[in-house]
């Protein structure tokens, strides 16, 4: 990072700096969700309910293979970033050709063993006798874009380890907007149902790969691919795997959650509560998004200043960032809390599914306010070097608490209580981040006391 932004971190404006640092993320993240959220709303109104069903079964495989291209991406992002900071621009070049190659080797892999066993991978993920159809449909024609995605989302972490975060946005916006375009014409005009979803985002994923290869190609981009690059170094893939293992995991159990999720809501209730979830799912992830991006933009902020001993700031970023994710969050719950039954037509017209999805809904979003607090507060740890309470934060919503309340809480609420593990999650969760949090200001506060350091 140039000397003139670091000044710039550690002395400009608090407010316009997180606006700047996370508006290219937030951008990115809020592109990510509309991909699956204008594909379940095409879906529900071209095809119908037990689409979105089968688009919700299907969800958490994706989530699988995804995985790897994000385990792929950010540790070749590692070395990457520490090959351009020793000047080693070959290691760089390296180390994005290496990934390419395990990209493609990992997912071929994965694409073949899915097309072999794919009837009884979508049972194991819940799909019912009258899911199935439609799920094959759809998994069998997206798998093929498995590989597009997964590149894409390596070679997104790749641009944004050379310091260009806002040419990373690009081929993310043109993927969006052509899946915009092509999603009603394969659903409506062409009548090709899920399959025709599936299509538009590949072909979308496509074209977003392309101008990525352009960009690579004759843009200014520090790599220009030749043979040497791609000349596998078992060294630096094991580099790549080895940093990029621990996103990869943490994908992977949210995939496990969806999973469990999808089952017990098929065990205690059917199809249309999987298709009510799916579409609850896609609305939150839209609100989650900007705030994930705000916190992105957060973490650079508070880790410079951390570093620099500017405790002060640390604390003053910490306070706007809390701000604006809880606004956003509190938007979600007030459309989410007293408007369900607009929401839910927007992706169907259903009586069925908008009646029966008003309560799940509410039950949901009654916390979601804090889901800002939660999303900042495991951010502040990773920004400051201490990875254990970070770990701790992320584990509890999503493991300790999470999984065991969707097996304990319907056996008193029935099919409400599978709802109600989410809500009641992000309650306990919010307790521990709190603890977490007033303890470390509270560490803060007695290092300043103690030595005098600016506060």
């Amino acid at each position: 990072m140039m000397k003139s932004q670091r000044q710039e971190i550690l002395n400009d404006n608090l407010r316009v700096l997180l606006f700047k640092f996370s508006l290219p993320a937030m951008t990115g993240m809020v592109i990510s969700a509309l991909y699956n959220f204008i594909d379940t709303i095409f879906v529900g109104n071209g095809v119908g309910s037990i689409a979105i069903a089968a688009l919700t079964i299907v969800f958490p495989i994706q989530i699988i293979m995804l995985a790897i291209g994000l385990m792929i991406g950010v540790g070749a992002a590692s070395v990457i970033s520490r090959g351009l900071g020793k000047g080693d621009e070959k290691l760089a070049a390296k180390a994005g050709g290496n990934a390419f190659i395990i990209n493609v080797v990992i997912n071929a892999l994965l694409i073949v063993i899915a097309f072999i066993f794919l009837d009884d991978i979508l049972k194991f993920f819940g799909a019912s006798a009258a899911v199935l159809p439609y799920a094959r449909d759809y998994l069998s024609v997206i798998l093929f874009g498995f590989i597009f995605f997964s590149f894409s989302l390596a070679a997104n972490h790749i641009i944004r380890a050379e310091g260009k975060p806002r040419a990373a946005i690009y081929p993310m916006v043109i993927g969006a907007v052509l899946n915009i375009i092509l999603d009603p014409i394969f659903i409506f005009g062409l009548k090709m149902g899920v399959r025709g979803v599936a299509l538009a985002t590949i072909i979308s994923q496509f074209v977003s790969i392309c101008y990525i290869v352009l960009y690579f190609y004759f843009g200014k981009s520090i790599f220009k691919p030749n043979a040497g690059m791609f000349k596998l170094n078992w060294n630096i893939i094991k580099n790549i795997l080895t940093v990029g293992f621990p996103s990869f995991l943490m994908a992977i159990i949210d995939s496990v959650i969806f999973l469990v999720f999808n089952r017990a809501i098929l065990y205690y209730g059917n199809d249309t509560y999987i298709a009510i979830a799916g579409i609850i799912i896609r609305i939150v992830d839209l609100v989650a998004m900007p705030i994930i991006g705000i916190s992105y933009g957060f973490s650079t902020i508070a880790s410079f200043n951390y570093g620099a001993k500017l405790y002060a700031r640390v604390k003053k970023v910490l306070g706007e960032a809390i701000i604006w994710t809880t606004c956003i969050a509190s938007a979600g719950f007030i459309a989410m809390m007293f408007f369900p039954k607009y929401l839910l037509r927007i992706f169907t017209d259903n009586t069925q599914v908008i009646n029966n999805g008003i309560l799940p809904m509410r039950i949901i979003v009654v916390f979601l306010p804090i889901l800002g607090f939660l999303i900042v507060g495991g951010t502040l740890f990773q920004a400051i070097g201490k990875p254990v309470p970070a770990l701790i934060i992320n584990f509890s919503r999503q493991v300790i608490f999470l999984i065991p309340a969707i097996f304990i809480l319907p056996i008193f609420f029935g099919l409400n209580g599978v709802f109600l593990s989410w809500p009641i999650s992000d309650f306990l969760s919010f307790v521990v981040t709190i603890v977490f949090v007033l303890g470390e200001l509270k560490v803060i506060n007695r290092t300043v006391e103690e030595y005098g350091i600016e506060s």
